[in-house]
């Protein structure tokens, strides 16, 4: 089980409002979902993807797709 970053309960309840599939952020993280695509997020490319995980909840796929490097 992952360990969500911390937030507060505002930015929380910003995130969670702007997801949407509904899904909660800590809750997804918790049960090693992704709270966007909801597919299992247990393998990630490196450390950086792995923590970038605790704080957006997004697997290593929806990381790609979110976090397009302009220069690839």
């Amino acid at each position: 089980m992952a360990v969500p970053s911390e937030k507060s309960p505002e930015m929380e309840k910003l995130i969670d409002a702007s997801n949407p599939s509904g899904r909660k952020r800590v809750n997804s993280i918790k049960a090693d979902i992704c709270s966007w695509c909801g597919k299992p997020a247990t393998e990630f490319r490196n450390g950086l993807s792995r923590r970038e995980y605790a704080i957006s909840g997004f697997c290593q796929k929806c990381q790609d797709q979110v976090f397009i490097d302009e220069e690839d």
